[in-house]
This record gives structure tokens, C-alpha cells and sequence, in this order.
């Protein structure tokens, strides 16, 4: 057989990681409507997770992320990688998850869902929030204490307690909705979250601002936008709500993500 020399290149568009959890059946998809492949090369890896949610199965995965890791590519460099699990980072730390990414793989950037929206809560002025998660009160309430201890009022929340990943994915848009206008009835709220990369909701997000005349923000939202942000490919994207517009301050969140402070 004939042999040809050939030519080796690198794309130019940036690298991106992110780390998916076993059970997860939404992010992904989400992740691939907001990251063309024109716009940057997408590498998922899934982390070792139970399908059961709570604090044991989230602590559990500092154990299995670090393999995860190592699935990825070992491509020459990635302009950010991201842990894609909201209580897994607040149960774990953000500052452990950095730790235990970079040490296998660098990257530009590290971020996660809680890290991401911190940010855009910032970004968007919001002071008083309104908390809608899937989780059991063993999961939902130090959620909720994280935000305040970074100067939040989680002015109302509301949980559905669920346990179990497959449920959660499966939570109709119908029940979001029912939920976050519920929340938002109060009107002591100037901005909602609903936390969960296995919730589907991007579809629901402009409807919602629309009906409340609020910003809603969201687990797979805000870490799309962070990682845009990080990467300077905000322009390049298109992603659900009125964060994505939004003007983000100077300080903060411009080349050096901020890190959360949970042990």
C-alpha cells in the first residue's frame, strides 16, 4: 500500500469540556443548542453518579470525578471545563471541584452551574430570590443557605422532593411553570432560579419572563452563558432569557471566574 505524507492542523475553534453526570439526560442537550459546532468543539465526558439524590451520592462524587477527567481528550489546551452539577457543587465545594479538574486536565477556566449563577445573579442586579428545585430538604436547604451566605435573600422556595434522577428529568415543563408563577406571586422576589441540570428548562424560561415580568434563570442556562462569557463567545451564542443580553459588569466575572468559598 501506497503511504501519503499528510498536514496536521488545530481547529480554531476553542475547546470546551464538560462533565456530565451519569444519570443526566438533559444538559447535554441543552450544551449542543447553545454550542454549535462552528462555534466551538464540545467535549462531554459523564462522571460515575447514582441514579439516588442526596448528600451521600453528591460527597460520593468527588471520588469519580477526577476519572471522568480523564476521559476527555488530551487535546493541547481547553478554554474552559465545566463541572455540569448544581447541588454536586455546592455539597462538594467549588473550590475542591476546581481542584480536583485542574489536577488532571488544565483549562482557561473552571466553572459550574452554582459558580455560573452567582455570576449572572450579579450580572443581573438580583438581590432577593426565588428558589425552585427538585431536591429533598437535605439537598434543597444548605442550597439554599449558599446563596445567602453570599449576601442573597432567598425571599421564597419551593421544592418538588424528588430523589431520583430519572424523575427529575421527567418533571414537565407544565409543573415549572405551574411552580415558578407561585413562587413569583408574592411579588417579594426580583429574580427566580431554578436549580438542576436534569430539569428541562429551556423552553420555559421566556415564557416565564414574559408572564412574570421577571428574570429567570436556570441551572443549564447560566453555565452555558458562564462558559460563553469565560470564552468570549457570548456574541457567537444564543441562549434562553434575558441574562444572555444582559450587560455584565467590569469586575467580577470577566477573565477570572470567581470562586465559591463552600468546603
Amino acid at each position: 500500500m501506497d503511504q501519503m505524507d499528510c498536514h496536521l492542523s488545530e481547529s480554531p475553534q476553542p475547546r470546551l469540556g464538560v462533565l456530565v453526570l451519569e444519570n443526566d439526560e438533559t444538559l447535554e442537550e441543552d450544551l449542543r443548542r447553545v454550542f454549535a459546532p462552528d462555534v466551538a468543539r464540545l467535549h462531554i465526558s459523564r462522571v460515575p453518579s447514582r441514579a439516588e439524590l442526596n448528600p451521600d451520592t453528591l460527597h460520593a462524587m468527588a471520588a469519580t470525578l477526577p476519572a471522568a477527567v480523564d476521559l476527555l481528550p488530551k487535546a493541547p489546551s481547553y478554554a474552559a471545563i465545566a463541572y455540569g452539577c448544581t447541588s454536586g457543587a455546592m455539597m462538594i465545594g467549588a473550590k475542591k471541584v476546581e481542584a480536583l479538574i485542574t489536577r488532571t486536565l488544565p483549562a482557561g477556566h473552571i466553572t459550574d452551574p452554582l459558580t455560573a449563577t452567582l455570576a449572572a445573579l450579579k450580572t443581573l442586579k438580583i438581590q432577593r430570590l426565588g428558589l425552585l428545585t427538585p431536591y429533598i430538604p437535605s439537598v434543597a436547604t444548605p442550597l439554599r443557605q449558599a446563596f445567602e451566605d453570599h449576601g442573597l435573600t432567598v425571599a421564597r422556595s419551593l421544592s418538588f422532593g424528588e430523589d431520583q434522577e430519572a424523575r427529575v428529568a421527567r418533571i414537565s415543563p407544565q409543573s415549572l411553570i405551574k411552580a415558578a408563577t407561585h413562587l413569583a406571586q408574592g411579588g417579594d422576589i426580583d429574580g427566580l432560579f431554578l436549580s438542576c441540570t436534569n430539569l428541562r428548562t429551556f423552553g420555559v424560561i421566556p415564557a416565564l419572563e414574559d408572564a412574570l415580568n421577571l428574570p429567570v434563570l436556570s441551572s443549564n442556562q447560566t453555565l452555558c452563558w458562564h462558559m460563553a462569557q469565560l470564552t468570549g463567545l457570548t456574541e457567537n451564542t444564543t441562549g434562553a432569557g434575558r441574562l444572555w443580553t444582559a450587560p455584565v459588569p467590569q469586575t467580577g466575572y470577566g477573565n477570572r471566574v470567581e470562586r465559591l468559598t463552600t468546603p
